[in-house]
């Protein structure tokens, strides 16, 4: 019972992702598309969680916080990019 509603949740998320791919493709704006990657970075994490919970170890845990940082971090350096312009300001003494 319980890997059933497991698998059936990594369907879910699987057509959650789709979507958001979808919206990435298609996002009428750069935020929309920012916040599709966003969403798609929290799917993966649920996923691997998931996986994990199916496989019955805790191999993937440190994936599951390195794939966190790297989603944090992106979506600062796009929202970072969306207000500047720029992601990494330099001083040129030109």
């Amino acid at each position: 019972m319980i890997n059933m509603m497991l698998t059936t949740s990594l369907v879910l998320i699987a057509i959650a992702i789709g979507i958001a791919v979808i919206r990435i493709v298609l996002g009428p704006s750069l935020p929309d598309r920012v916040l599709a990657l966003d969403v798609i970075g929290v799917n993966l994490i649920a996923s691997i969680a998931v996986i994990s919970v199916l496989m019955n170890t805790k191999a993937f845990l440190e994936v599951i916080l390195i794939l966190g940082i790297l989603s944090f971090i992106g979506t600062i350096a796009y929202s970072k990019f969306i207000l500047r312009g720029v992601v990494v300001e330099r001083k040129r003494d030109r």
